[in-house]
C-alpha cells in the first residue's frame, strides 16, 4: 500500500518553515533556503519511517506547482558573483613575465647526463623543401 506524506513549506523572513504530516504523525523544522527546507523535508520524511512506499508531495502555499517553481528557479539561479576584473595589456611588471616565461626545470630522474646534453646537436630551422623532397620520397 501506498503511503502519502505531505511536506508544506512557508517562508518566515529569511528562513522556510517545514511540517511533513503523514502516518499519523506531524514533523516541524525550520531552514535558512529552500533547498536547504526540501532536504530538511526529505530527513524529515525517513524520520516518520513507514512500511511500504511511500509518496511525497511537497506543497507551497498549497500548491505543488508553487513550491516546484520556487525550488527549480533556486536551483538553477547562479549566485551574484562580482565582476571579474581584467587588467589592462602591458601592465604585468616585467618580473612576472620572466616568471611566465621560464621553463618548468625537469626532476633529476628526467634529466640527461651532462655528456649527452652537451652533445646534443642545436635543432635546425625546419626547411620546406627538404620536408617535400622528403615526403615525395
Amino acid at each position: 500500500m501506498v503511503e502519502m506524506i505531505t511536506a508544506t513549506y512557508s517562508q518566515e523572513d529569511a528562513d522556510w518553515a517545514i511540517t511533513v504530516s503523514g502516518q499519523g504523525k506531524e514533523l516541524t523544522a525550520r531552514a535558512p533556503g529552500i533547498i536547504a527546507a526540501r532536504d530538511r523535508a526529505d530527513q524529515l520524511v525517513e524520520e516518520l519511517g513507514g512500511e511500504g512506499k511511500t509518496t511525497v508531495v511537497h506543497l507551497l502555499n498549497g500548491s505543488a506547482f508553487e513550491f516546484t517553481q520556487a525550488y527549480m528557479t533556486a536551483r538553477l539561479t547562479l549566485p551574484k558573483l562580482p565582476p571579474l576584473e581584467v587588467p589592462p595589456p602591458g601592465s604585468v611588471p616585467k618580473q612576472q613575465k620572466a616568471v611566465a616565461e621560464k621553463k618548468p626545470a625537469l626532476p633529476p630522474s628526467k634529466q640527461l647526463p651532462k655528456a649527452v646534453e652537451e652533445s646534443k646537436p642545436a635543432a635546425e630551422p625546419a626547411q620546406p623543401e627538404k620536408a617535400a623532397e622528403q615526403a615525395r620520397a
